[in-house]
């Protein structure tokens, strides 16, 4: 579930574009909503996935089981050939188009897994495949499916902008347009999923967790699991920044979002389709958020126990199971998760494996005040006792008084919480940091940057999309009239990029500070008041 292959509502295309967008919406869901459960299970038992995909693993994840005391299962998507589920919707879709249809070509827009089912579906069923990428795809991506004899068009610099692209050189190449996921062929493809789970483990299962990015692959699992065995909960995950899915069910319509963070990218959709918002709205149990600490802490659970490294999209079940049962305190119990891509950009692992600790709550970030006298450091070295230090930032900037910004490994979650106040007890002023996005992105590696020249100063976080040149464009449109007092970047390998910036601005000028901040066109986090800010910066 890789990169942006899931489109967004069409908000920002012409009126053209627009107008066509609806209609081949319009189109897909007139196609679909006569179809019942019985149908999708017909469809689904006769897919025509196995021409190129493989009945994958049902494995225990022993490590992980152990731990938090229930049976859990990974389904191992992440083992096909183009390392996730998207080939079979793809490919079911294409089976069943007709010679002509065939003759004449598909069409999709896709940056990730999508594009590479659809060109291995198109190569093994011998008809030409057009796949439209945003000129802001990894290269990498770009050479997989040209691998696979799809032919690439770059446009445009987002998803929307490919999308609209696509549904134009559909109509004038009389192409066939293979959604990524709101076409009842690849819901039913995504379903073959569901009945192989079912297949491979005819015990008792308590839920299936499944990642939701468009809704394909959860109406597909929903729809077999539901028609079949009832009494098992299906429950679909989302990241907390891209909830889509969970605020159209909550609000009995499609729901667009403005914005959708991109680091669990598979799932980044600003708005779900017709027909999977349908199946979802029927047949889905239980929705549940999860945030990147936790993804990135399940990313590092699977490694652990099959020495394979899921893409974030790919973790989020297993990362909703954590938190599962943890929120209901259940033992003994047979829980599911799809572990649906592990199309993982090498240059991410180090952003994962930064985080995965604090995650899992294997360590607490704290800020904790000393007295600078004789005798102070021990007692904060007591408190800590054997636990092993795993960060450490001091710089000296009082006479009285030393902030200390560490990172101590701990064993099990609120453990943070109970150091926090150990300190307190021995007379140490301590907050805990490990959830503080500002502690963890950027402070623990500039501890110590106080400057009695920064006055006036306001801190800002700011999000832009990560591309070459984008940190310049980020430069030049920031107003000449304020000095920039503090800037800290710092690249993740990410697809945002994500800056700290300090800019000294006179009470008088506070009106058109703002009226520039509305201006820029860079989501953007006021931290000025943060206390991590005003203990190490300011």
């Amino acid at each position: 579930m890789s990169g942006r292959n899931a489109p967004e509502a069409p908000t920002a295309l012409a009126p053209k574009r627009r107008a066509a967008a609806r209609l081949t919406e319009k189109k897909r869901a007139d196609q679909a909503k006569k179809l019942s459960l019985s149908d999708y299970l017909q469809k689904i038992l006769t897919a025509r996935v196995y021409d190129v995909a493989v009945e994958t693993p049902l494995e225990l994840a022993r490590n992980l089981s152990k731990r938090i005391h229930n049976e859990v299962f990974l389904k191992r998507e992440d083992s096909q050939q183009v390392f996730s589920f998207k080939l079979r919707g793809a490919y079911n879709k294409m089976a069943h188009l007709s010679s002509e249809q065939l003759q004449r070509g598909v069409i999709c827009a896709s940056a990730g897994n999508h594009a590479q089912g659809v060109a291995l579906g198109a190569k093994r069923l011998g008809c030409k495949a057009m796949i439209v990428m945003p000129e802001t795809t990894p290269r990498l991506k770009i050479d997989a499916v040209k691998a696979l004899g799809g032919a690439v068009v770059l446009h445009g610099e987002s998803y929307s902008d490919a999308y609209a692209h696509a549904l134009e050189l559909e109509q004038q190449h009389g192409l066939t347009f293979v959604h990524p996921f709101d076409d009842p062929d690849v819901i039913a493809g995504q379903g073959t999923i569901g009945m192989e789970i079912l297949r491979q483990h005819p015990g008792p299962i308590d839920a299936v967790f499944v990642a939701i990015g468009g809704g394909g692959l959860i109406s597909g699992v929903a729809a077999y699991i539901k028609a079949v065995r009832p009494e098992i909960k299906v429950i679909g995950v989302q990241m907390t920044d891209s909830d889509a899915m969970i605020r159209s069910v909550k609000a009995g319509k499609r729901v667009s979002l403005p914005d959708v963070g991109l680091f669990s990218d598979g799932t980044a959709v600003k708005q779900v389709g017709i027909e999977t918002f349908r199946l979802t709205r029927e047949l889905v149990d239980d929705f549940m958020t999860v945030d990147t600490d936790a993804v990135c802490a399940a990313i590092k659970d699977v490694f652990q126990d099959t020495r394979s490294i899921l893409e974030p999209a790919g973790a989020l079940a297993v990362a909703a199971v954590k938190q599962y049962v943890d929120k209901h305190q259940i033992k003994g119990q047979t829980l599911v998760a799809i572990a649906c891509g592990a199309n993982m950009n090498f240059d991410r692992l180090r952003f994962v494996a930064e985080r995965a600790d604090v995650g899992e709550e294997r360590e607490a970030l704290l800020a904790v005040t000393i007295p600078e006298e004789r005798g102070s450091f021990k007692r904060f070295c007591q408190v800590i006792g054997p636990r092993s230090v795993t960060e450490f930032n001091y710089r000296i900037s009082d006479e009285k008084r030393a902030h200390v910004f560490v990172g101590i490994a701990t064993t099990q979650r609120g453990e943070s919480t109970t150091l926090t106040n150990s300190f307190s007890r021995q007379g140490f002023d301590a907050i805990d940091l490990t959830h503080d996005e500002l502690a963890k992105l950027h402070l623990r590696h500039m501890v110590g940057g106080r400057s009695v020249l920064a006055s006036d100063e306001r801190l800002y976080r700011f999000v832009f999309p990560e591309r070459p040149g984008a940190l310049m464009k980020f430069l030049s449109s920031l107003h000449p009239g304020w000095n920039i007092s503090l800037f800290h970047y710092r690249n993740q390998g990410s697809d945002y990029g994500r800056i700290l910036v300090g800019i000294q601005v006179p009470r008088k000028d506070k009106k058109a500070f703002r009226e520039f901040l509305d201006t820029l066109a860079y989501p953007c986090v006021d931290e000025t008041d943060n206390p991590a800010y005003r203990l190490f910066l300011r």
